[in-house]
């Protein structure tokens, strides 16, 4: 119950996959390189870091752009085919993602996966997160709109029967933050491979390990919770 003391705790979290619940934009950075590689094109990481929380059908355009002379979705299969392979291998989870997943769990705040990336990865990912952590995925395959478009983010809200005012997002990405923000979440940005620029209304911090119950609470109470502002300081 909440208190004066005490803020109510979200009515639910969303999560980001790539970069905000695990570290997978390593493999999106090699599976990009690897493909421009094999059809001879330039790439660099300064190119997969534009692409960073975009759409996969992005990612096949700019691939497009530079010279590889394949379909978009053949080219969006050969990423995933890419990146799915990593995902066998080993799954990374960001650091304090577990403890928080484990937290909201206990409390019983409910927690929608929302991600860019095709079901077959999210499947992949959610196979190996503690049991139950998430009762609703939206995935780039099941939108319309990509990020930043609002879609994804308004879609699991509606889906877990909440208002995403009363939801958290949790992103590490301009086009993610953008999404989350646009559907009227309450949006905290965790930097990863980009910087999370300041944006009013927007809450920072520089990684999840130690943000819990009471910050979330606070973000959804209406706070901007700014720690890489502090931590700048």
């Amino acid at each position: 119950m909440a208190t004066a003391d005490r803020p109510a705790l979200p009515a639910a979290v969303l999560w980001d996959m790539d970069g905000t619940l695990v570290d997978t934009e390593p493999l999106w950075f090699a599976a990009e390189a690897a493909i421009a590689e094999r059809h001879g094109v330039p790439w660099g990481p300064e190119l997969s870091a534009q692409l960073v929380g975009m759409p996969l059908e992005r990612y096949a355009q700019m691939l497009v752009e530079r010279g590889v002379a394949l379909p978009t979705p053949d080219l969006v299969s050969a990423l995933v085919d890419i990146v799915a392979a990593g995902l066998d291998q080993r799954i990374t989870w960001q650091p304090g993602v577990l403890d928080l997943l484990a937290e909201l769990a206990a409390a019983g705040v409910p927690c929608a996966l929302v991600t860019m990336s095709y079901r077959r990865l999210a499947d992949a990912v959610v196979a190996k997160a503690p049991a139950g952590a998430f009762r609703v995925v939206v995935t780039g395959d099941d939108v319309e709109h990509g990020k930043p478009h609002p879609e994804p983010y308004l879609r699991a809200a509606a889906e877990l029967g909440v208002e995403p005012h009363r939801c958290v997002a949790l992103e590490d990405s301009p086009p993610g933050i953008g999404s989350a923000m646009a559907s009227g979440a309450r949006t905290l940005g965790v930097p990863h491979m980009v910087p999370v620029e300041p944006r009013p209304g927007l809450s920072r911090v520089p990684t999840l390990a130690g943000i819990g119950l009471a910050e979330l609470a606070r973000i959804v109470a209406g706070e901007d919770l700014d720690l890489l502002a502090a931590q700048a300081d």
